[in-house]
């Protein structure tokens, strides 16, 4: 099994999931020629992209989806209350590119699919775990807090792939933000900040997350340091160490990420 993010931020995202005989997306937040081009540069063929993956219909999710999946024949699994927000955005499809996601447990050929409900401003937000065989990864971005429940959904995942949006006292201290779209992207429908997602890793530490990648930094009110330094911090003062607990990385808007080979 093989990740890579391919773009991750407010102007672009996408992950790259492979299993034994099958390559999806995680959304197609970028241009068809940037998508194709990201693929290309990790000796990924585009038309051999099977299936898209979609967490929501905000536009740094969707821009490239339509296009890419017409050029290359791609199905497209998303909520439907989703796909009725993409309606206007993605353009004509055929019926065989069309699925539902509706909470169940579902595979595209060998690879098995499990979605979750994020909290986000959006009609509907999903996070997924995706398997192939004994391996698992899972992915949770846009969402504006964490709940136990989601944590369990991630649990004995080989890699997360986990939101850190923003420092908040940073976003605060934002001048060029409107206290209204701070206060959006502080709400419980907004984004996760660096301390939440801390939180949130140090709770994955007793169930078996063996690597993170932090994701969806905003440009303006984050940066790794901040995300690395709130990460030591709260695992520190729990009297652990992050360094021989986990495996940290951070994903990029600009640069394409790291590629992961998850092992049995």
């Amino acid at each position: 099994m093989r990740i890579c993010v391919l773009a991750s931020g407010s102007k672009g995202n996408c992950t790259f999931v492979e299993g034994e005989n099958t390559r999806i997306l995680i959304d197609a937040g970028l241009t068809k020629n940037e998508l194709e081009t990201r693929l290309s540069v990790i000796g990924i063929d585009p038309n051999s992209i099977d299936s898209i993956l979609v967490t929501h219909e905000h536009n740094d999710h969707i821009k490239g989806l339509g296009a890419f999946a017409r050029a290359h024949n791609s199905k497209i699994y998303a909520h439907p209350d989703t796909w009725s927000a993409m309606e206007g955005k993605i353009g004509a499809l055929e019926l065989n590119q069309r699925f539902g996601i509706y909470g169940k447990d579902f595979y595209i050929n060998e690879i098995a699919v499990s979605s979750f409900d994020l909290s986000h401003d959006s009609k509907h937000c999903l996070g997924f775990s995706i398997y192939d065989g004994n391996k698992k990864i899972s992915s949770a971005t846009d969402l504006g807090y964490i709940t136990d429940d989601i944590i369990k959904h991630l649990a004995d995942s080989s890699l997360v792939i986990l939101e850190a949006n923003h420092d908040i006292t940073r976003l605060m201290q934002n001048p060029h933000y409107p206290m209204q779209l701070k206060q959006r992207i502080l709400s419980k429908q907004g984004h996760l900040n660096n301390q939440d997602t801390a939180n949130s890793v140090l709770k994955m530490l007793g169930y078996g997350v063996r690597g993170i990648i932090a994701a969806h930094l905003s440009e303006e009110n984050n940066s790794p340091e901040l995300v690395l330094q709130a990460l030591n911090e709260t695992v520190a003062k729990n009297g652990g160490n992050l360094a021989r607990e986990l495996h940290v990385d951070i994903a990029k808007q600009d640069q394409i990420g790291n590629i992961y080979r998850i092992k049995s």
